[in-house]
């Protein structure tokens, strides 16, 4: 298989991803999950989801659409396309699965893919991260990591803007 082939074989669509699961889970693999927007992918991305993959052998990233992006964050936004993120997403050698998701929060997609470990970034409290209930519920964990000061999506556009 050629190297832009087994990128997009990690973009999963969530109908698809059961098997995957299975085999994973059959292998005693523990799955970890993030999600966000990740819309204009830099430094402080790559970080946080290379130390959300040392938390188990499987990482898996819900990536918001394009309308949910939308809603979330205005109308000008996202400025890449869902296709792209997941490829970018998709081509870092520690993410194992990119899955697109088009509701606000990633709750369906936490339930659907049940992970042992639940990562988001340290500016929320643990009990309000969305899937918190499913994980503890499992007897998974729910960590929160520090963003990379000085680089966020909004501030790289703001320096476009001048």
């Amino acid at each position: 298989m050629d190297k832009l082939n087994i990128i997009q074989s990690k973009i999963i669509d969530i109908n698809n991803i059961e098997s995957l699961l299975t085999y994973w889970k059959l292998k005693n693999r523990k799955l970890v999950f993030t999600n966000g927007c990740f819309d204009i992918i830099h430094r402080g991305h790559v970080e946080y989801l290379a130390q959300a993959a040392n938390y188990g052998h499987e990482l898996i990233v819900g990536l918001n659409t394009d309308n949910s992006v939308r809603r979330l964050k205005g109308e000008t936004r996202p400025v890449q396309d869902e296709q792209a993120r997941a490829t970018i997403m998709a081509s870092l050698q520690f993410v194992s699965a990119v899955i697109l998701f088009d509701e606000d929060t990633p709750y369906e997609l936490i339930k659907k893919v049940q992970p042992d470990v639940l990562i988001k970034g340290s500016d929320y409290n643990i009990e309000d991260i969305v899937g918190y209930d499913i994980v503890k519920a499992k007897g998974g964990e729910i960590i929160t990591m520090d963003f990379v000061e000085g680089y966020s999506t909004s501030s790289i556009i703001e320096k476009l803007k001048k």
